[in-house]
């Protein structure tokens, strides 16, 4: 039951905001939609901006005064092999996911990929510590979760939608969510003070990989993001398969239903 415990007070704050979400919706933002001008195409996929853009100033604060510091002091202190290391082992706890959102694709190829990955990794690579798979043949990829699974089984993307502590997401990748606490690994660490700090070693260091990006954002931070994030996962359901409209409202794949 811990993963589930886990997954609800994770949760539990979406759950009381949700009928805010829905009242921002009801209404059109007064805010800028897009740099294209195409208002009716921003708000097929972002309906909920006002609501979005509140709580990602929330998030953005919370990472400029706390999660970044923290990341850049992480990468001050640590040797280049150790943060290579403390990379290789989240992301190989990652490839448990990798295999089930595989199988559940029916990617025979890419679940034995994954698989292959997981075993190498996690006996002669120490835990995941040193990647030897990837000498082996059997690269690092993309990796899948269930929010694309959903999306190869037909289900559309939804809105876009910003949560709190979480960040981008859409209605299709939330649903998912709950799969993907269960395939992690650390959801089933018992003693809570070690599961705690796993849990925030994991994301010092998905923050620390992505100082070096910040470079790339420009104008409107929240709406590059948000361009960003529909593109990439798009990107992912149809693996690479996509036409480029970074910056260009959905199509069709963004209904939910």
């Amino acid at each position: 039951m811990r993963p589930l415990t886990l997954f609800l007070k994770k949760w539990f704050v979406i759950v009381i905001l949700l009928p805010a979400i829905f009242a921002c919706a009801s209404s059109p933002s007064s805010l800028p939609a897009s740099d294209d001008g195409d208002s009716e195409r921003v708000v097929n996929k972002d309906p909920f901006e006002g609501f979005n853009r509140v709580i990602y100033g929330f998030n953005d604060q919370l990472d400029t005064y706390l999660i970044k510091p923290v990341a850049q002091g992480y990468r001050w202190l640590s040797p280049g092999f150790v943060e290579t290391g403390v990379s290789n082992f989240f992301a190989n706890l990652l490839e448990v996911r990798n295999v089930l959102n595989s199988g559940l694709q029916a990617k025979g190829d890419k679940m034995l990929h994954h698989t292959g990955r997981l075993v190498i990794n996690s006996t002669f690579g120490i835990f995941g510590l040193f990647d030897l798979a990837q000498h082996m043949g059997l690269e690092k990829t993309d990796g899948e979760d269930f929010g694309q699974t959903l999306g190869v089984w037909g289900v559309g993307s939804g809105p876009y939608i910003v949560w709190p502590f979480l960040g981008p997401s859409t209605i299709r990748d939330s649903a998912g969510l709950p799969v993907d606490t269960y395939a992690d690994p650390i959801a089933y660490i018992d003693h809570f003070e070690t599961r705690l700090s796993f849990s925030a070693g994991k994301l010092i260091d998905l923050r620390a990989n992505l100082l070096d990006t910040e470079s790339l954002l420009s104008g409107d931070r929240y709406l590059f993001i948000r361009d960003a994030y529909l593109q990439r996962r798009d990107f992912l359901v149809k693996d690479g398969k996509v036409e480029d409209d970074f910056g260009q409202g959905v199509g069709d794949d963004d209904e939910f239903f």
